[in-house]
């Protein structure tokens, strides 16, 4: 009897692993193209103004890390967005463009509405708390660290990806603006 019992119990053992191999495998999967890459943030406009990622939803949207003092980098990158914008002409009517700061301790909203002045009307500066623009900064698996200078002063070095969003803040990639401005906007002209 027990030698009878023997298979019928190793079968049983084996049909029971079997089920549960099969209910793993064909879990669904997770939704393709979620990168981790976005998600909440609760900041400030140039206008002082309460604003969260759920006001760059429901179109393709541009968000890109930088600060008022820079240099070269952020005000070049911030030209080429702007070229870009009026090369896609009236497919970007509905496209946004996020300037987070990553040096909120010098850039309040009246500094980032001045220095976006010289920029397309829309890009929207945003800054917040230290702690609150850190956590951005990490949502969006950026980087940004203090530089010390000269007598005091600093600068900041920080990621200067250009994420492309989609209207559901999922990343669809970084934008590549190492190219004429046409063939750029070309290219974004597919995700919108």
């Amino acid at each position: 009897m027990r030698r009878a019992l023997l298979p019928i119990l190793a079968f049983v053992v084996g049909l029971v692993g079997l089920t549960g191999a099969a209910v793993f495998a064909l879990r669904p999967a997770p939704e393709a193209g979620i990168s981790g890459v976005g998600g909440p943030f609760a900041l400030v406009d140039q206008d002082g103004k309460g604003v969260t990622e759920a006001d760059f939803a429901g179109a393709t949207h541009l968000v890109f890390f930088g600060f008022t003092h820079c240099p070269d980098i952020c005000p070049t990158t911030l030209q080429q967005i702007s070229d870009v914008l009026a090369a896609l002409g009236p497919k970007a009517k509905a496209m946004k463009v996020a300037f987070i700061t990553v040096d909120p301790e010098r850039d309040d909203p009246a500094s980032l509405k001045t220095y976006l002045s010289s920029f397309d009307p829309r890009i929207t500066g945003l800054t917040g708390t230290p702690a609150q623009v850190a956590a951005a900064v990490k949502a969006y698996r950026g980087y940004s660290r203090k530089v010390p200078g000269k007598d005091g002063d600093y600068t900041m070095e920080h990621t200067a990806l250009v994420y492309v969003m989609d209207s559901k803040n999922r990343f669809l990639g970084a934008l590549n603006l190492m190219r004429p401005a046409d063939e750029t906007a070309t290219e974004l002209a597919k995700r919108i």
